[in-house]
């Protein structure tokens, strides 16, 4: 079923009628018409690919309200001291320069799926023949008991970049030598799986190189096991000893609840108080836009044909990146990047004729547990049964050599520049 019925849309008010009848009702009239939302990883990938390589054949509108994206991957770096705000902020002006992408600066606020249009909150409809919806996550906020969305600037989750990471950085800067740290980490799925980890050794590395070694982060985890465990248990015994704590839990007994005012978070094995700092990163699900147009399953995220990145609800929409469900394939930049251009490729090939090829998948994760001190995960991946699954895999090793992690960092850095570059160059 529709997410949006043209029924609906038009009983929306006499004033979004009024502005349908006014805005411009299709963006290149003369061309196939790919409307991408949402500018992320996924999103600005899939806009850039078409447009650039359909050589103008396809009129692309990106619709993203920002004109800077600020990426998680690398937000802990900024945690860390290791690269600046600006280092990690990117402009789409690239995207509308150099590949004709019409950046839509409005927040998409309906799809009518029965009638191939996206209207946005000032009430533009761009209608389309292909659709990528690139969403990403939304925080769940009522999955912590105390604790929502008007609680974010006293316990920040950092976990959608730009002033919550640099609220988070702050408020770490301001731990008093002694202080407590609690991260409240996630439950799958969620976005960048070994990220609370390389953050929870960001935040030790900087409370280390300013002498507060006196302090003490507690991770309180509803999972058994995470990404990259014993990489970043060994790592924190080896630079960290004492500082960082995780608690699984068998552990833990469960999280009880938080108090913002106080700052204190209650477990049922022990209560901490007056904690300097804690950090929640809640639940996750796909973005509204995805949800409201009848994109998502029970699950909170949407489901797709592992072949070709289309909706498995509408075969007119793409879904790419964070908002979807992708088999094997952890929650990435990377594989963001990699869906998009599978995606991307089969537009051009259903819109202009061009060749398509089996799809392939990819992504590293790489973290950072001290200076040089880089570990990594990943794979390659591919259609198989149903969903996109593992074809092959691989992580680092415990016991690595020095020069081996300080490699594993540069490729860290290099795969940054060269994807960024990728995205919005």
């Amino acid at each position: 079923m529709s997410g949006l019925t043209r029924r609906s849309l038009l009983g929306a008010g006499a004033a979004v009628v009024a502005s349908a009848v006014t805005a411009p009702a299709v963006i290149g009239q003369a061309r196939p018409r790919v409307v991408v939302v949402g500018g992320g990883p996924g999103g600005a990938t899939v806009a850039k690919y078409v447009a650039r390589d359909s050589a103008g054949a396809v009129s692309v509108s990106l619709v993203e309200p920002s004109a800077n994206f600020v990426t998680c991957f690398h937000s802990n770096l900024y945690l860390g001291g290791y690269k600046t705000f600006e280092q990690i902020t990117h402009s789409y002006e690239a995207l509308t320069r150099k590949y004709g992408v019409n950046h839509i600066r409005q927040t998409a606020a309906f799809i009518d799926r029965d009638e191939k249009r996206v209207r946005t909150t000032d009430n533009t409809i761009l209608s389309y023949d292909k659709l990528v919806v690139a969403p990403g996550i939304d925080l769940k906020y009522d999955s912590v008991p105390g604790w929502g969305q008007e609680h974010e600037q006293v316990m920040p989750h950092a976990w959608k970049a730009g002033p919550q990471t640099q609220l988070l950085k702050k408020r770490l800067d301001e731990v008093k030598n002694g202080g407590v740290i609690v991260m409240i980490a996630p439950p799958n799925p969620y976005r960048c799986p070994p990220g609370p980890y390389e953050r929870a050794s960001m935040m030790a590395h900087v409370l280390k190189a300013t002498g507060r070694t006196n302090c003490k982060i507690f991770i309180v985890d509803p999972k058994e096991t995470y990404s990259k465990q014993g990489l970043f248990q060994d790592g924190w015994e080896t630079f960290y000893k004492g500082m960082v704590e995780w608690l699984g839990p068998k552990v833990h007994d469960g999280l009880k609840s938080v108090d913002p005012k106080t700052g204190t978070v209650v477990t049922g094995f022990e209560t901490y108080k007056d904690c300097a700092l804690v950090n929640v990163i809640p639940a996750q699900m796909a973005g509204k836009i995805a949800r409201d147009a009848g994109l998502a399953d029970a699950s909170g995220f949407c489901p797709i044909d592992p072949a070709t990145m289309k909706s498995a609800k509408d075969p007119n929409l793409f879904i790419v990146g964070d908002a979807c469900i992708p088999g094997d394939m952890p929650k990435s930049a990377f594989s963001a990047n990699s869906q998009a251009k599978v995606a991307a490729m089969i537009i051009r090939n259903e819109l202009t004729g061009s060749r398509a090829f089996p799809p392939r998948y990819n992504n590293t994760c790489w973290s950072l547990i001290e200076t040089d001190n880089a570990v990594k995960v990943g794979g390659r991946y591919e259609p198989k049964d149903g969903k996109i699954s593992a074809a092959e895999t691989f992580v680092s090793k415990t016991g690595e050599t020095a020069e081996l992690r300080k490699q594993t960092q540069e490729e860290n850095i290099g795969w940054y520049s060269g994807i960024t570059t990728d995205i919005f160059g």
